[in-house]
């Protein structure tokens, strides 16, 4: 497939800076798969479209206040993304305008408060952008982040450095059920509920399974390749509990619906799929779900909107056809929905 096809045009200001006033007061479009009928509604709807019985699946990564900042020894201010603890004391970090460091240099982190904290070396380079920083003490890299880091939004959310909403963000880019450290990005379709709309849909007798998988980098990288196939898929990491896999096979069982909150829970799904059923498995998944792909556990979606040539956008293309889902995103942006991380959602089944 050419990579073309997933292309779109969006008003740039279609994407969403901020989060709704409240999780449940954003719109949602709901797509019908069976004939293409569009429904414009608000998120605190969806329950008008689950039914008894239905087994939602949450994937429960809790995000990393992954983006920080450092000073050089000639006092220049640079920013960094954390990306893994190799082990102990040792970081593994993306850095805007990397090629300025040098290999045995000391950087100094910087606080939230711009006061000066912990010192690292930069030890060596990975890959172009990529550095491995030890750190002077080997204190966990969580601990270290809740001090200077801030959240990891993506480069289409735009802040001046001056006036942040910094705790409004690290709050509002998390989701309310967030309990697995891990991600450098949130899975945005959970960012929509409240604890008051999971306590509802509690009472509904509708099954809800709690996966994990963690949301890299990659998921926002632009496929470059001509042909959509040809794309390096990232790597992430993954994890369906017994216990989710069980609820889920519970539910599939007695023939009701499997609803994937995000894109991560229906890779997540996608990934564990045996013969039919979820099972009990960790590991690392490239599962690359483009148009023709034959899903074996996901019956219905809630998810963002998407970038253009997007592996996400290919993932809804692949569920409810490129021709339906590039239809509701004309719809979507005739009637001005706000698009991305923080905008509003979308509902497959």
């Amino acid at each position: 497939m050419k990579t073309q096809l997933l292309d779109y045009d969006l008003p740039q200001e279609l994407i969403a800076q901020t989060p709704a006033e409240k999780r449940t007061a954003s719109r949602l479009l709901v797509l019908h798969r069976t004939d293409g009928r569009l429904q414009d509604r608000m998120f605190n709807e969806v329950t008008e479209y689950l039914r008894s019985g239905d087994c939602m699946v949450f994937n429960n990564t809790k995000v990393l206040p992954a983006r920080f900042y450092f000073q050089r020894s000639t006092g220049t201010r640079m920013e960094a993304l954390f990306l893994s603890e190799v082990k102990p004391g040792l970081w593994q970090v993306m850095i805007k305008n990397a090629r300025r460091i040098k290999t045995g240099e000391t950087l100094a982190f910087l606080n939230r408060d711009n006061t000066l904290g912990p010192v690292c070396t930069a030890l060596e380079r990975v890959e172009e952008g990529h550095w491995r920083l030890q750190l002077q003490n080997t204190v966990p890299a969580e601990s270290v982040l809740q001090t200077i880091g801030f959240a990891p939004l993506p480069p289409y959310i735009k802040r001046d450095g001056q006036h942040d909403p910094i705790m409004d963000d690290l709050s509002r880019y998390q989701t309310v059920f967030a309990e697995k450290p891990g991600a450098i990005a949130a899975p945005t379709a959970g960012l929509h509920f409240d604890q008051a709309l999971l306590d509802k849909i509690a009472t509904m007798h509708i099954y809800t399974a709690r996966c994990t998988l963690h949301v890299g980098t990659g998921t926002f990288k632009p496929v470059q390749t001509e042909n959509l196939e040809d794309h390096p898929i990232h790597t992430e990491f993954y994890d369906m509990p017994p216990d989710a896999a069980q609820t889920i096979n519970t539910a599939r069982h007695s023939g009701s619906r499997i609803i994937a909150v995000g894109t991560t829970s229906v890779r997540t799904l996608e990934s564990a799929a045996h013969e039919g059923k979820a099972a009990a498995s960790t590991g690392h998944t490239q599962l690359f779900i483009t148009p023709g792909y034959r899903f074996k556990l996901v019956d219905g979606m809630i998810t963002n909107f998407h970038l253009p040539r997007s592996t996400l956008l290919s993932l809804v293309a692949a569920f409810a056809g490129l021709d339906m889902i590039l239809d509701a995103y004309r719809h979507a942006i005739d009637r001005k929905y706000r698009f991305y991380s923080y905008g509003d959602a979308m509902m497959i089944i």
